[in-house]
């Protein structure tokens, strides 16, 4: 595979010199282009079209939002690595449901953003040397990790699966009532399976108190 092309959008001189020579140490990439606002920047990369784009969120004539949303709407076929200062939930949350495959916090250390790169180097070069991938293909590149571990007796695969995949997909904490009128299970036996993944250290257990009685368990993957 050839070197991915990167295009970088600063508006800070020091930042950008500093994030060009953290680019030139890794292998593998090759700087396209550089802005310092949103409207040079959309039309350069509108033009160029780089794999990568490394975008700031603060620029001074528009948003890194903003500017992402523009090159959605446009289908630029770019991968997008925010770079930024904003760390408020919100912000960080958007740019995740908007397809960034990464949020560095301003100021990082080389070794994030090579970390970065090179994940997004790996998992590129995988998906140009495939026509077609399976679901453990797609597990690693999304960073799940299969657990491995042996099964107490009363328990299997199959049903641990269905409940992990469930708790997956519904993203929020959830209880043991709600996760087994989901999947359509007693709730006793969900309860027993997710009990057991908490002890693994794959589900996080929280307790959230009512007016009266016991707290009531709520489960989320970790």
């Amino acid at each position: 595979m050839s070197n991915l092309s990167v295009f970088i959008v600063e508006d800070d001189p020091m930042v950008l010199e500093v994030n060009k020579g953290f680019l030139n140490k890794i292998n593998g990439f090759q700087l396209v282009g550089e802005s310092v606002n949103g409207r040079d920047a959309y039309e350069k990369i509108i033009s160029k079209k780089p794999n990568l784009i490394l975008l700031d969120m603060f620029l001074p004539d528009m948003t890194g939002m903003e500017l992402f949303l523009k090159l959605r709407a446009e289908r630029i076929p770019s991968d997008i690595i925010m770079i930024t200062a904003a760390r408020d939930s919100p912000t960080v949350q958007e740019s995740l449901r908007l397809g960034a495959i990464d949020y560095l916090i301003k100021p990082f250390r080389f070794e994030r953003f090579e970390k970065a790169l090179q994940q997004y180097k790996n998992s590129t070069k995988k998906l140009l040397n495939t026509n077609a991938v399976n679901q453990e293909d797609i597990d690693k590149l999304l960073g799940i990790q299969q657990e491995s571990f042996e099964l107490p007796k009363g328990l299997n695969n199959i049903t641990m699966q269905q409940i992990l995949d469930s708790l997956m997909a519904h993203r929020a904490s959830i209880t043991s009532e709600q996760l087994a009128q989901n999947v359509g299970m007693a709730r006793v036996t969900v309860r027993k399976y997710l009990d057991f993944l908490a002890t693994k250290g794959t589900v996080n257990i929280e307790l959230k108190y009512g007016s009266v009685g016991r707290p009531t368990k709520y489960y989320s993957i970790k």
